[in-house]
């Protein structure tokens, strides 16, 4: 696979694709707080259209924070200008989750405020410019309902409960897919960040079988998929190759090599940039440097240059424009 799904004539032209991601970066280019930033789609679409404006990114996304679904099965979230939401614990004992219903993704306010960022885009750039929906993987969003520890311990001590956790949050993660597809979105990233905390046996076991049919799922819609684990997934590349996502996000701590030779020739890496230690604390030179040792392992069809993460708030503005210069004349 080559680059080309992307589609937008610039990238036809042979510039490497540029594509971080970019909440609370984004929220302060236009003065506005993370809160509003997750709160207000129309906030979340001007700061993204700004960052364009400002580095001539190659897609846009809806990403902003974990919890949509989460709030949409009916959990409280809490926001406090720029720290993270909080989101209450839905799941106390294993017991409730049978009782647990999956709701309609127009039923979910938060849900339908992401929809309509993706309308908003597509109303604002046109019919082919690349825009990214953003639903939760279904161990991520169980971890969120039920809390982390517990998921994890349930796992290993009666897996039937969670596993049935799973299979309603895939559920509304696919019908979450299916609306901001049919709102615009081309590409659907899919967050499991939990993934690259357990063992290889239970991302067999338990979430490999679910991501094969949510990646189907959104392909069969008309949409590529583009999957992002937080933190070192290199044990588990293997396995990842067999879900066969069309973008993986690499995070810094994985070999980039590593990846590209495991992952094949089907899948774009985008990555894997350290975004503290390297964009936004290291020197041009050093950023210059890794850009080009990525794309001697990655080629110049196969590679979306990216951080490994979100780029930090505290990331000088001159830093993503020296990145997309980069990738101008590689």
């Amino acid at each position: 696979m080559n680059k080309e799904f992307l589609n937008t004539p610039k990238i036809q032209d042979g510039r490497i694709p540029f594509h971080p991601i970019i909440m609370q970066f984004a929220a302060r280019m236009i003065g506005k707080s993370y809160e509003e930033f997750m709160t207000d789609h129309r906030v979340l679409v001007d700061s993204n259209m700004r960052c364009l404006e400002l580095f001539d990114m190659d897609a846009v996304s809806v990403i902003s924070d974990p919890y949509r679904e989460t709030s949409g099965f009916g959990a409280r979230i809490t926001f406090d200008g720029n720290a993270s939401p909080k989101a209450e614990r839905l799941i106390q004992a294993p017991e409730e989750i049978a009782k647990l219903r999956v709701p309609a993704v127009e039923s979910g306010r938060r849900m339908m405020d992401r929809v309509d960022g993706v309308a908003l885009y597509r109303e604002r750039l046109g019919r082919n410019f690349p825009v990214v929906g953003w639903i939760e993987g279904p161990l991520a969003e169980a971890c969120d309902l039920m809390g982390v520890t517990e998921v994890l311990m349930q796992m290993m001590l009666d897996p039937a409960p969670v596993r049935e956790l799973m299979d309603k949050c895939l559920e509304l993660g696919m019908a979450f897919a299916d609306a901001q597809i049919q709102a615009g979105a081309n590409i659907i990233g899919v967050g499991d960040a939990i993934c690259s905390q357990i063992s290889p046996d239970m991302y067999e076991t338990f979430v490999l079988p679910l991501h094969d049919k949510l990646f189907d799922h959104i392909r069969s819609r008309g949409a590529k998929v583009k999957l992002h684990i937080c933190g070192n997934i290199t044990y588990i590349l293997p396995l990842l190759a067999r879900v066969r996502p069309d973008i993986l996000d690499i995070d810094w701590m994985v070999s980039l090599a590593e990846a590209r030779a495991t992952m094949g020739d089907d899948t774009l890496l985008s990555g894997n940039a350290d975004p503290v230690a390297l964009i936004q604390d290291g020197t041009e030179e050093q950023i210059r440097a890794h850009f080009e040792e990525s794309l001697a392992v990655c080629g110049k069809d196969r590679f979306i240059y990216s951080a490994g993460c979100e780029i930090t708030p505290g990331t000088a503005p001159s830093k993503l424009a020296f990145m997309r210069k980069l990738t101008l004349k590689p």
